[in-house]
């Protein structure tokens, strides 16, 4: 079994009741919406990857103003010529706010599209479940920065 370990940092973005999330484009062509962010280059510091992959899918500077919290997932799929990877994802959370640039879609990239969500409406958006776990350390600022999966084990 190949194991993989991805490193990535998200920004959790909310001004004026509004959540700022981009679509990913997955592989198999399907869309879902998600927190702007993602993997890690080899050296660069997280603080630095959530302010380059925010720009990169949103068009804003995002200035990382809080750590919220570490997220860590772990799943099975399966690989070429029958083999199995074990991927283990490691997901590091900011609370973000915008300090300047424009609103604009990702070209090229893993996201096409970026837009600001009214709070309210997350619940009924096709998103990964990323967002609420975003969302639900933006709430509760657990001291920890850690959720309890346990109590809902399908995020």
């Amino acid at each position: 079994m190949q194991k993989e370990l991805r490193v990535a940092a998200y920004a959790v973005c909310v001004r004026d009741g509004q959540v700022l999330l981009a679509r990913w484009v997955a592989g198999d062509g399907s869309k879902r919406w998600t927190l702007p962010g993602g993997g890690m280059d080899h050296g660069e510091d997280p603080y630095d990857t959530v302010i380059r992959e925010a720009d990169e899918e949103t068009g804003y500077v995002v200035e990382p103003v809080a750590l919220l919290g570490v997220d860590s997932l772990r799943r099975r799929y399966p690989r070429r010529l029958g083999a199995v990877a074990d991927f283990h994802g490691l997901r590091i959370l900011y609370e973000g706010r915008v300090t300047g640039g424009e609103l604009r879609h990702e070209t090229e990239g893993s996201t096409d599209l970026a837009a600001w969500h009214a709070l309210e409406s997350v619940p009924h958006l096709d998103r990964v479940g990323l967002v609420d776990i975003g969302l639900e350390l933006w709430r509760s600022r657990p001291a920890d920065g850690h959720i309890d999966r346990a109590a809902d084990p399908g995020r």
